[in-house]
């Protein structure tokens, strides 16, 4: 039986409601999703395996810090440098991962230095930040939003027991950078020497990698890395990158054992 122009018109009318409503409903779905924050960086802020224990990478540390909806994706890894990571792939993989509306954090500078490894080493005001520029308008393309964060400092003290920069030029141009470019920056590298000076030439060895074997002034041990996490949270409301909202204990302590170290994918 074929409808009269009323009862299609009618027919039209009802259905329209419910179009809408998928629409909207589609639409509040993609606005709420799981925003991911992605970490490009070295082995400061890598996950650490069970064969590096009890090395940490502030990276294991920062989930800590944000709310169940706010995931991480590190992808920091050990040695490598801002070239480095792009010329083996590293950041396409994370290019290809990332979505609308998520975040990707740049820390690179400690093995950007390596003037003896040209696999590695870049010069801080020209090639260090092209290949910086590589991850902000990549991050850009997919709708993601880039941020930088200049490297955590090392445990340095001169002879007055003052806290000493290690990071040459590699900082300044990361901050020059950021402001060309209009990029939000953590300056992780002043935050941490400000920290490390509080401590001071002692208390500092309880946040390093200091261990019966190995005197390691680079690289954190839980209590660090946690630490040093808390800065980039710190930073990330500070800056608006994230609201009050995405995060949590701030102001906590964090148990040391919820550090865990699982087993290398074999």
């Amino acid at each position: 039986m074929s409808l009269t122009r009323r009862q299609a018109a009618m027919a039209a009318l009802a259905a329209a409601p419910l179009t809408f409503a998928a629409t909207g409903t589609a639409r509040a779905t993609s606005l709420h999703r799981t925003r991911t924050l992605y970490i490009a960086g070295d082995s400061t802020a890598a996950q650490k395996y069970t064969d590096a224990a009890p090395e940490t990478g502030w990276g294991m540390a920062l989930p800590f810090f944000l709310r169940k909806d706010r995931s991480v994706a590190n992808h920091a890894q050990n040695g490598r440098s801002s070239k480095s990571f792009v010329d083996e792939g590293r950041l396409d993989v994370i290019l290809r991962a990332v979505r609308p509306g998520d975040f990707l954090l740049i820390q690179f500078g400690h093995n950007d230095a390596k003037v003896a490894d040209p696999t590695r080493y870049t010069e801080p005001w020209t090639t260090y930040q092209e290949c910086l520029r590589r991850y902000i308008d990549g991050a850009r393309a997919r709708g993601a939003r880039p941020v930088l964060a200049t490297s955590v400092e090392r445990r340095k003290f001169d002879a007055a027991g003052k806290a000493v920069p290690t990071h040459g030029e590699y900082p300044a141009a990361m901050r020059a950078l950021a402001q060309e470019e209009r990029v939000t920056l953590l300056d992780i590298q002043a935050l941490s020497l400000a920290l490390w000076q509080r401590l001071g030439v002692e208390e500092t060895k309880k946040y390093f990698n200091w261990t019966a074997t190995e005197q390691d002034n680079t690289h954190f041990n839980p209590p660090g890395a946690i630490e040093v996490a808390r800065l980039v949270a710190r930073e990330l409301l500070r800056t608006r990158v994230l609201a009050p909202q995405d995060l949590r204990r701030l102001d906590e302590t964090i148990p040391q054992s919820w550090i865990t170290w699982p087993q290398a994918a074999a």
